[in-house]
């Protein structure tokens, strides 16, 4: 038999033609494993190795509900309705307007529906196109690390660079708008803000938000405030960006309907704010896609006009994350309950009975292959180990069991701090 395995055979007479963006010639040839990887491949030793004992596994990072039974019934009505059989294009008018009503309702922020509201399919596009409207070769974009790599990723493929503002547990969690070098003042157009912060779980301040937009005024720099964790909210009400008097004269804010409204893989969010920008980037997603099927959209529509949904989205997920706080502090980790999100972000252990860490992701390997518990490495900025409440429980009793059992196998390791 043949051997099936791509290492083994010749380079395709189109090797050389691949782009240098992603690794020109030496394409395919990398041997680096990126983290995510690297975990899946470890629970699937760990459950290989001890088939006896349940994965414990804080790693997953999407809502383990169903969207609620009012959208999934929406969905199928709509879906049945032949005017909603074609092309979205740049988003339908009910979806936009439930939007700018969600806005008003929970922000306080008015917006046109026609020009300063545009849907997405999902808010990963959004952060490929939006660097399409602003980068060219050596223009730079600011962003957070630990942070969602995707604006970057795009900026590099223009030509673009990135400078990353580490999010330092001494700064708060809050990048040093300050310590930027001039000369990457002078040449960035983008910057990339997360709020409430994944993974460390910080939610912004008006404050910061005033200083984040004076900052785009000295330096006219454009922002883009990624809002996916917005109505994960448990530091006071759920804040937007949009809400600070003069954040729509320098930035948009992106949303998505996955983590607050248990609409993971539906695909669907908006841009919102400067209409200009708005434009811009419509004009871009025009040329990339032809819009999301509008039953979703309308569904979704449904979703944004009822309130409760988001409402007990938060307070399963604070509920949660309040049990995971407990069970992780009886075990050694100095860790407190985040402001916002669904994931927990905490100093990793510097070691265990016989043995040091270098890194969080030695710590990572290390809790997984020893006791099957999986959680998610970032050492970008300090060592931290990020555990995520959207592990499967069936109620309340289910979770409860889950955090004994993650004390017990955690507390036989006797992790040191």
């Amino acid at each position: 038999m043949a051997d099936s395995s791509t290492s083994a055979l010749p380079d395709p007479w189109f090797q050389s033609l691949f782009a240098q963006r992603i690794g020109g010639a030496n394409y395919g040839k990398g041997t680096e494993i990126y983290k995510f990887e690297k975990i899946k491949r470890a629970k699937r030793k760990a459950l290989a190795d001890h088939p006896e004992r349940q994965l414990l596994d804080f790693g997953i990072g999407e809502n383990d509900d169903m969207a609620p039974s009012v959208v999934r019934e929406s969905l199928k009505k709509e879906t049945d309705k032949v005017e909603n059989r074609g092309y979205a294009d740049n988003g339908i008018q009910n979806y936009k307007e439930a939007a700018a009503e969600f806005m008003l309702r929970h922000f306080g922020v008015k917006l046109d529906p026609v020009t300063e509201v545009c849907h997405c399919i999902g808010s990963k596009p959004a952060y490929a196109m939006l660097p399409a409207v602003f980068i060219n070769p050596g223009d730079i974009t600011l962003m957070t690390v630990p942070g969602y790599p995707v604006a970057g990723t795009h900026t590099r493929y223009y030509g673009g660079e990135v400078h990353r503002l580490p999010l330092l547990e001494q700064n708060n969690f809050f990048p040093d708008l300050d310590g930027i070098p001039e000369d990457v003042r002078r040449r960035a157009k983008l910057m990339v803000l997360n709020y409430p912060n994944s993974p460390t779980g910080r939610v912004a301040t008006k404050d910061f938000y005033k200083r984040v937009i004076e900052f785009a005024h000295k330096n006219q720099i454009v922002i883009v405030q990624d809002a996916a964790h917005i109505m994960l909210s448990y530091e006071g009400e759920p804040l937007s960006f949009l809400q600070i008097d003069g954040a729509k004269e320098v930035g948009v804010e992106v949303h998505s309907m996955s983590k607050g409204f248990n609409m993971i893989g539906w695909r669907l969010g908006w841009v919102c704010g400067h209409p200009k920008i708005v434009q811009a980037y419509a004009d871009v997603k025009d040329n990339s896609d032809s819009g999301q099927f509008m039953a979703i959209q309308n569904a979704a529509a449904t979703a944004l006009r009822t309130p409760a949904i988001p409402e007990q989205v938060r307070e399963k997920y604070r509920r949660r994350l309040t049990k995971l706080v407990a069970a992780l502090q009886k075990v050694g980790f100095q860790c407190t309950m985040p402001g916002g999100t669904y994931f927990l972000y905490a100093k990793s252990p510097t070691g265990a009975v016989g043995r040091t860490f270098a890194n969080a992701e030695e710590a990572s390997q290390y809790l997984i292959h020893e006791q099957s518990v999986c959680c998610v490495p970032w050492d970008d900025a300090g060592s931290f180990l990020r555990f995520s409440a959207t592990y499967i429980a069936a109620d309340e009793a289910a979770e409860d069991a889950l955090m004994a059992e993650t004390v017990s196998r955690l507390g036989k390791l006797a992790l040191k701090f």
